[in-house]
This record gives structure tokens, C-alpha cells and sequence, in this order.
């Protein structure tokens, strides 16, 4: 395996951590508007297929960061590489083998918008750096206010929400992993494809 990798996963696992130590002042969060689901994207995994909406309309840059991503089959064989029980499950930057796959260039972190880590939500994971997203996120299986932004954390911008499936994400959330939260077993998402934002 390839040595920078642990290294790689210790940085995204203070991205979802919540104990920043950033010594930049922090705005302080808006009144929360409601999540829009302004496009869909059905994502088929190897453990189930997920519905997610996605804001563009109050998460302009990170909903958009996300649908480029999405729309140029980024994510397509991507890995669940980061899964915590009753914390979040991470995906998004690596391939199979824990290869890292180069993203974008980083974008400014909206979440002072004031979207709340709720269960169900989707966020961008980032480095310590508040602005450093690229493409990883992570869906929050329990509310996690502790990641929301607030007068010591710039926070973990919410972007949207997982409209069908989360019994797919709470299975994700338990499997078996290493002592770094990777799961033993690889967990891919096969394909991110763009679908209907109406429910059954």
C-alpha cells in the first residue's frame, strides 16, 4: 500500500472530526434557511443505492462543486473510504486501493449559511484549513451540531440530504473496519447519475 496514505486518511479524519484548531476568526452562522433539492442524483453503491438532494440555491459554490463532480462521473468508482457508527460515513477522494484521485481546486466554505449537521445531511469533509474542500463528503448518520459552524469553527458546509436510502447509510455506518475507520471490505459507489428529486 502506498505509504502517503495514512497520512491522507488522517487528515480527513480530523476533516469530519469537529476539533479543528484553526486560528482564523470565524463568521458567525446565518439564520438556517430550508434545504432546497434543486437536482437529484441517484447514487448506486456495492451496499445499495442512495437519493440525494442537492441545494444550489442556498449552497450556491458547495451544491455546485458537488454537480460538477457528479456530472463528470467523478465519483463514479470512487470509495466509502471513512465509515464511523453513529458519527458519519466519508467518501469521495480515493479508488479502489485507497488510491487517491485528484480533485478541483478548493472552494470557499459556506457553512455560515447555517444548514445544521443533522442526520441525513450531506457535507463536504475538508483538512483543517477551512477552505479546502474538494471533493470528498461525508452524510451524517446522528445529528452532529458539534460540525456545524459556530464562534470558534468555520464549520462543515451541509449542502444537502439523503431523500431515500439512509437504511443504506446506517448499514454502511456499522461494517467492519482497521483501526483508521477504513472499512475492510471496500465499499465503492458504482455510479452517480442525475434523477428525479420526487419521492414514491
Amino acid at each position: 500500500m502506498n505509504k502517503a496514505i495514512p497520512l491522507l486518511l488522517c487528515v480527513s479524519l480530523t476533516a469530519c472530526g469537529g476539533s479543528d484548531g484553526e486560528n482564523t476568526e470565524t463568521p458567525p452562522p446565518a439564520q438556517a434557511p430550508d434545504l432546497q433539492a434543486d437536482v437529484c442524483y441517484l447514487m448506486s453503491t456495492t451496499m445499495g443505492d442512495i437519493t440525494l438532494a442537492i441545494d444550489l440555491t442556498n449552497m450556491p459554490i458547495t451544491g455546485s462543486n458537488f454537480k460538477t463532480y457528479a456530472d463528470e462521473n467523478f465519483y463514479n468508482g470512487t470509495l466509502f473510504h471513512r465509515t464511523i457508527n453513529n458519527f458519519v460515513i466519508q467518501g469521495g477522494g480515493f479508488t479502489s486501493g485507497l488510491v487517491a484521485k485528484p480533485g478541483n481546486d478548493p472552494i470557499t466554505n459556506e457553512a455560515n449559511v447555517g444548514i445544521s449537521n443533522e442526520r441525513g445531511t450531506i457535507a463536504m469533509a475538508r483538512t483543517n484549513a477551512a477552505h479546502s474542500a474538494t471533493s470528498q463528503f461525508f452524510i451524517n448518520v446522528l445529528d452532529n451540531p458539534q460540525l456545524d459552524a459556530s464562534s470558534s469553527s468555520y464549520g462543515y458546509a451541509v449542502f444537502g440530504k439523503v431523500l431515500q436510502g439512509m437504511d443504506v447509510v446506517d448499514q454502511i455506518s456499522i461494517v467492519d473496519t482497521d483501526s483508521a475507520d477504513v472499512p475492510t471490505t471496500e465499499i465503492i459507489i458504482n455510479t452517480l447519475i442525475e434523477t428525479s428529486c420526487a419521492i414514491d
